[in-house]
């Protein structure tokens, strides 16, 4: 049993390391979205070459990297520790994925699949967070960066935990920091609209 941990942690970060970018363009014959567009594997660069069938596909595939081994850990019924690590290893893995010259996205949606299986409720505070700012403001990376940096509380209120709570206040600094371009081009006026 001590072994389970570290296996669930190494899944999640293999499962976190599978670009569905990249794996969906291929399939659709696309072009490599690590080389056009912005250049990010990601949803939202997907939509721009490939449109909405594309980048609803790299969405669903991105969430499914969060939610599945952290779902499958919770099922396991481990430690807040193991939970909160192995959703960790799925966003480090799509950050920095192994299979893929360690040149990830930006982590939004695995983050997102993560916090759904770590408790429903933290995944559709953050969902309705990032709907409400998309309706308002028709930015998607506004929209990232509110809903992550509201993370930490959310989870302090929903899972009264510590561990899950620092947990995804890590995961939600990671992701904010990948976003630096993005905040760059908000700080200008340049950033893209939905």
């Amino acid at each position: 049993m001590r072994l389970l941990p570290w296996a669930l942690v190494l899944f999640g970060y293999l499962a976190g390391s599978v670009s569905s970018a990249i794996v969906v363009c291929r399939l659709m014959g696309l072009p490599d979205p690590r080389q056009h567009g912005s250049r990010n594997p990601g949803a939202t660069n997907v939509l721009r070459l490939g449109g909405k069938k594309a980048a609803a596909l790299t969405l669903l595939g991105d969430s499914l990297k969060g939610l599945v081994p952290v779902g499958l850990a919770h099922l396991l019924q481990v430690s807040d520790w193991t939970l909160g690590a192995v959703a960790l290893a799925a966003v480090l893995g799509h950050l920095y994925p192994v299979f893929f010259g360690f040149r990830g996205g930006k982590g939004v949606a695995t983050a997102l699949g993560a916090f759904l299986a770590i408790n429903p409720w933290l995944g559709l505070a953050w969902s309705a967070t990032w709907l409400a700012m998309a309706a308002l403001f028709r930015i998607s990376s506004l929209s990232a960066l509110t809903a992550m940096a509201l993370t930490p509380f959310y989870a302090y209120l929903i899972t009264d935990s510590r561990v899950l709570t620092g947990f995804s206040t890590v995961i939600a600094v990671l992701v904010i920091v990948r976003h630096h371009s993005n905040i760059r081009n908000l700080l200008t006026g340049t950033e893209s609209r939905i």
